[in-house]
């Protein structure tokens, strides 16, 4: 009886050698595609279609996106001092929380880990978590030290505009410690600490919305690279809806801070524009590099990787620290029970909807 099944055995682990011999070339190919795939005809002049309209859909959404909260200059329900305004900015938190979590972060892991570069270092520390987390700890440095900067260099002027109405005012000179010039102005001195507090609140809003817009600016030019650099029909479709809808609502989020930030009229178009035109021109870019740009290149992963890294941890920190916290501990929405469920929804709804965007992106 044994000597009748040996034949069997030998023949079954002869075509399992085989299978083996065939199925690890291809595992291993397939971990790697740093050489083009020859195989593969791309229609390039149908993908350059899909790639124009992608640029004016890009445009058409964020430009909107952007303009949204800003109108709260002309509507009064967009104006900061309403609830509805919290709520939209939790869904905005939400939406640039998760691109931070959902859509930068994992693409940097698998880009500065990926088998097109060396085992030493790329395989051996997470470049990717580390780069997010000094990103995140730079972003506090500079919001912290440019805060304390212009809030010291104001009061500074402020004080020395009082020693100076002060000496040359005789008529008040026995009234020094009533009247108060600490806003440019005649007003009591229990005025002054909440003036004080609303131009400290404003300062931060416009680093805020500064460095957030630096964040999202650094992931959009990428993000358009890749796009325009693509020669796949079946990449671009889903990427070019789904990016849409990542530029309005990232756009929203911008727009809240803009606007809360109370810029200029010059500022706050040349920060909208700027916002608005950076995916556009990166697919501009992506396509006169199309030709020679090579995806899976060391030098294109490594930057691309270290890139997204840093935008991930600057996102997640400006979401979690400068937008959600700022408003969650408001004493206002503290004290309102309504608001409170408002927002939580708005935020769990915002980062839901981006993290869905996820399936195509």
């Amino acid at each position: 009886m044994i000597t009748e099944n040996l034949p069997n055995s030998s023949h079954k682990i002869i075509l399992l050698s085989t299978l083996i011999l065939f199925l690890v070339p291809a595992t291993v190919s397939g971990d790697c595609t740093c050489q083009d795939d020859q195989t593969e005809q791309h229609n390039k002049s149908e993908a350059l279609k899909f790639k124009l309209a992608a640029i004016a859909s890009v445009l058409g959404a964020g430009g909107i996106g952007v303009s949204l909260p800003l109108l709260g200059r002309r509507f009064h329900v967009f104006r900061p001092e309403n609830d509805i305004f919290f709520m939209i900015k939790a869904f905005a938190a939400g939406v640039i929380l998760a691109t931070g979590f959902i859509h930068i972060l994992p693409d940097a892991f698998r880009t500065l880990t990926s088998p097109c570069l060396g085992e030493n270092p790329w395989g051996k520390f997470p470049f990717a978590g580390f780069v997010g987390m000094m990103a995140a700890i730079a972003t506090l440095m500079v919001d912290t030290v440019a805060t304390s900067f212009y809030k010291n260099m104001h009061f500074s002027k402020s004080k020395q505009v009082n020693v100076d109405e002060e000496a040359g005012d005789d008529e008040h000179a026995g009234h020094v410690h009533i009247h108060t010039h600490a806003t440019h102005g005649h007003a009591h001195g229990a005025a002054a600490p909440s003036n004080e507090m609303s131009l400290s609140d404003l300062v931060r809003q416009r680093i805020i919305s500064q460095v957030l817009e630096l964040g999202i600016v650094v992931h959009s030019v990428i993000i358009g690279i890749s796009l325009g650099a693509s020669v796949s029909v079946d990449t671009i479709k889903p990427l070019l809806a789904a990016l849409s809808f990542h530029q309005f609502f990232e756009g929203m989020g911008l727009g809240g801070c803009i606007s809360q930030a109370e810029f200029k009229s010059l500022t706050t178009t040349i920060m909208m524009l700027f916002f608005s035109l950076t995916t556009p021109i990166g697919i501009g870019v992506g396509i006169g590099i199309s030709s020679v740009y090579k995806e899976n290149s060391p030098k294109a992963l490594i930057v691309e990787g270290i890139f997204n890294s840093a935008s991930s941890g600057i996102l997640i920190y400006m979401a979690l620290v400068d937008l959600l916290a700022a408003d969650f501990m408001n004493p206002r929405m503290q004290s309102n029970v309504r608001l409170q469920l408002g927002a939580h929804i708005s935020l769990l709804l915002g980062a839901g909807c981006m993290s869905f965007l996820a399936k195509w992106t």
